[in-house]
């Protein structure tokens, strides 16, 4: 995937392959422990930084990465962005060191076009179904009330942020909570069997509840 830094008036592209975001998501999760614990931006200490906010930080760290050629440590910090914003097309990075000036552009929402119904069945799906854990996964993730619909995307993304948390091990198996806020409970993802399951399921759940967020209350 590719995500635009922008510094000024140049624009870098950095190309991030998917498996390497996969792979990364351990780091991801790390970074996201050491930012819970607070993080000093700019002239303001932020004791629980949002997910907007880490996002921010992490630009910061994008910036630096360039700035110093650092092309592996760019292209990690690009794939956090990418993995924690999604549809996250563009970055504007702050030269003057104002984290909270880094911005970020999302990509527009397109509805995917429908499935024909003659199309054949997916390997090792019958009749094609979704796999029944990204379902699990994506249907309570969905269920979002009204009033807290019509979200703009920045608000969404950091609302999907405080209701999906991060995966977690439990035994053998690895999972991650959703919050239902018609319960007011935490409700637990499917059991997936390694971390990469894991952590690509609570990818599709964070996608489903960010886009619930932004429907508009009536529908």
């Amino acid at each position: 995937m590719i995500l635009k830094a922008i510094i000024d008036d140049q624009i870098y592209e950095l190309n991030v392959p998917n498996a390497m975001i996969a792979q990364a998501q351990p780091f991801f999760d790390q970074l996201d422990a050491d930012m819970a614990a607070g993080w000093q931006m700019s002239r303001e200490w932020v004791e629980q930084p949002d997910q907007l906010q880490r996002c921010q930080i992490i630009a910061d760290k994008l910036l630096t990465a360039i700035e110093t050629e650092n092309q592996k440590l760019g292209l990690l910090m690009a794939g956090y962005l990418i993995a924690r914003l999604p549809g996250v097309e563009s970055v504007e990075l702050d030269i003057q060191g104002e984290i909270q000036n880094n911005r970020f552009r999302i990509a527009e929402q397109r509805p995917a076009p429908p499935a024909p119904t003659d199309a054949p069945a997916a390997p090792g799906r019958p009749g094609g179904q979704p796999d029944q854990l990204a379902a699990e996964a994506g249907e309570p993730a969905a269920r979002v009330p009204g009033r807290l619909r019509g979200l703009s995307k920045l608000a969404a993304m950091e609302q999907a942020g405080k209701d999906i948390t991060t995966v977690f091990k439990v035994g053998r198996g690895w999972r991650f909570s959703i919050f239902d806020h018609a319960t007011g409970t935490w409700q637990d993802g499917p059991l997936a069997s390694s971390e990469t399951d894991a952590a690509r399921l609570r990818q599709q759940a964070f996608k489903a509840r960010y886009e619930a967020l932004q429907r508009p209350a009536e529908e």
